[in-house]
């Protein structure tokens, strides 16, 4: 179960939580590059036996028909119907907050400079449907995409033995208006994304989590499209101090950890009195979880009440795991908040509790991971666009510029740029 540590001794356990990198093994990477390169070169009937092969079924077309969604949502509980379409509204209008306006500016002369934006024109999200299915994560990469203005999305999600998606998939998709859906999963669904079928139309990115071999196949596809991330196993972090309820911050690390059994879950406090009052809680909680086996694993390995000297020694120790989840349970969050560097989301006080991010504030629940919000962000609208730079330059401008412009260009010894200005000003003096 969950041990409680102290802060001088948490060198090897913090070693262990930051190594969970979304790296894999050498027998993933050939797998993958074996099915990757069969879908590029078979394409759908290539992407069908893989299918057949790894997730037991056939599929008799790849492509969902609409009326398949329609039905999927009709069948929907309304009770979770409007649930869902709470949480979209909520997730929308969080998101509609980061849209970002082309600008120009005269910068005399007649000059103009600006940036345009752009959406991106097709992406694919990958939904998870295995042993875990999660609705949560369609709204969250699909809603940011459609809100930045992307013209196509494409949808892939392994099938049932139905041969479709699950229909809560199925049912999320059509409430979110996407008729491009696919029954497919894994590494097969990313080459297809990434490489086109006659079925599948290729996309500019690949946004969404999945298994070892999704995260692998969206490594190796980088560079051909964009990936949103490798992510790797979920973590939180809960930053408490005395006034934190024992019970509320085992219950919010027990939500984690149940994720599989390479999740990260750490207390950090100065407190030791909650340090111990937190593992009674763990371990009483624990049994009469459904994953409690899940949790059980991921805590011995990942797991930790560390406890330190001061709520110094805690802040320090926050920012080094960079973690992906950060709850704040403290006296005064939000003056602690302006102390903490890195982190993927931050959820103040003692009723931020995380799931409401995962499923239901509005702000994004796919965030960096391993340590990696020490320089990358939450997805957001900023990822389903491009920033176009505009530059509209006048023959007065270059006329000041261009022996400036000559002269950088010759000390970089490249003489054909030089001399696209050069010819320039020689036109302007005859």
């Amino acid at each position: 179960m969950i041990a409680v540590v102290d802060y001088a001794d948490r060198a090897e356990r913090l070693e262990a939580i930051l190594n969970r990198s979304a790296s894999f093994s050498d027998d993933v990477d050939a797998a993958v590059r074996d099915i990757l390169a069969g879908v590029r070169t078979g394409g759908d009937a290539a992407v069908l036996d893989f299918t057949e092969r790894f997730d037991g079924v056939r599929p008799e077309t790849l492509r969902v028909p609409v009326e398949a969604l329609a039905a999927a949502s009709d069948a929907l509980p309304d009770e979770l119907r409007a649930v869902i379409a709470e949480a979209a509204d909520n997730i929308r209008r969080y998101h509609e907050k980061q849209v970002q306006q082309s600008w120009f500016t005269d910068d005399g002369d007649g000059v103009l400079l600006g940036q345009r934006i752009v959406p991106m024109d097709r992406v694919g999200l990958y939904v998870p449907g295995g042993t875990a299915f999660y609705p949560s994560s369609l709204l969250m990469n699909a809603i940011p995409a459609q809100v930045a203005g992307v013209e196509e999305i494409h949808l892939v999600s392994p099938p049932q033995q139905d041969g479709r998606p699950h229909p809560l998939v199925m049912a999320t998709a059509h409430f979110l208006g996407l008729e491009h859906v696919y029954a497919l999963g894994g590494a097969q669904a990313v080459g297809a994304l990434a490489y086109g079928t006659e079925s599948v139309t290729a996309v500019d990115k690949i946004v969404g989590p999945g298994n070892a071999y999704v995260a692998t196949a969206k490594k190796q596809v980088f560079g051909r499209v964009a990936i949103d991330s490798v992510a790797g196993p979920s973590e939180i972090v809960v930053l408490a101090d005395a006034t934190a309820d024992p019970t509320y911050v085992a219950t919010d690390l027990l939500s984690q950890a149940e994720h599989d059994e390479r999740a990260s879950a750490v207390l950090v406090t100065p407190d030791r009195a909650l340090a111990e009052a937190v593992r009674e809680e763990v371990a009483r909680i624990t049994p009469t979880l459904e994953r409690h086996t899940t949790i059980a694993e991921a805590l011995a390995a990942y797991g930790a009440c560390v406890v330190t000297e001061t709520m110094d020694e805690a802040i320090a120790m926050t920012n080094e795991l960079a973690p992906e989840h950060l709850e704040l349970i403290v006296d005064d969050p939000w003056a602690t908040m302006t102390h903490i560097r890195h982190a993927g989301a931050i959820f103040l006080g003692p009723y931020s509790s995380e799931p409401v991010g995962d499923y239901f504030a509005g702000p994004n629940h796919v965030l960096p991971t391993g340590g990696t919000a020490r320089y990358a962000s939450a997805l957001s609208v900023d990822d389903f666009i491009r920033k176009q730079s505009i530059i509209s330059y006048t023959k007065e401008r270059l006329d000041k510029t261009g022996p400036k412009i000559i002269r950088f260009a010759e000390s970089e010894s490249l003489t054909a740029h030089a001399r696209a200005i050069a010819v320039r000003l020689d036109d302007a003096a005859s």
